[in-house]
């Protein structure tokens, strides 16, 4: 498998930004729901480190990885109706707004709390406003609402991916897999 993106099928590089970030995002999210969860106050203020760590370790590989794309491309587009074109590139912008917003929510929260903003308790990032007690809930709701419309955002997603897997029978989502074998042009629609 190439590194680069091709005409046919995401490189390597594009396809572990993909499913690393996916991942971090899916555990991050279940991590800040759990988090009340924690046995002690101590307990919660180390989870509660360790989600801001992982959030901005998403913002950063979102930003790499809107870095590569632009340097890498994308493979061609799948023949399909130009609406669900259209849907499919509202969907991946309204995607890379949310993975990028979510995270620059919680460091504003962050911020306006008046608290330290570390990065795995290596260094201290700045903040992004001066602590206000009055933005304090505003902030964490914004973050909150946005986690919420990246889930109903990501169900979209992945329920188109099954759609053109499942029912179109096409390369949609096997070129994103990691070890996806691409259908074959000369295999009939729906045999794999």
């Amino acid at each position: 498998m190439s590194l680069r993106s091709n005409d046919h099928q995401w490189g390597s590089v594009a396809k572990f930004f993909h499913w690393v970030i996916a991942l971090a995002i899916i555990g991050n999210g279940i991590f800040g729901l759990l988090m009340d969860l924690a046995h002690s106050p101590m307990q919660k203020i180390n989870w509660l480190a360790l989600h801001k760590s992982i959030g901005l370790t998403v913002l950063a590989l979102v930003l790499l990885r809107m870095l590569w794309r632009w340097r890498d491309g994308r493979p061609a587009e799948e023949p399909a109706p130009r609406w669900q074109l259209l849907a499919a590139r509202l969907i991946h912008g309204v995607l890379y707004a949310l993975i990028l917003a979510i995270p620059l929510s919680g460091w504003w929260f962050n911020s306006v709390t008046g608290k330290p903003l570390q990065w795995f308790k290596l260094f201290n990032l700045p903040a992004l406003g001066a602590k206000n007690d009055a933005l304090r809930h505003f902030s964490h709701g914004v973050h909150e609402y946005l986690f919420w419309l990246l889930v109903l955002v990501l169900v979209g997603h992945v329920g188109a991916a099954l759609k053109h897997h499942v029912f179109d029978h096409d390369n949609v989502l096997r070129r994103m897999l990691p070890f996806g074998r691409l259908r074959n042009d000369s295999t009939p629609r729906g045999e794999s």
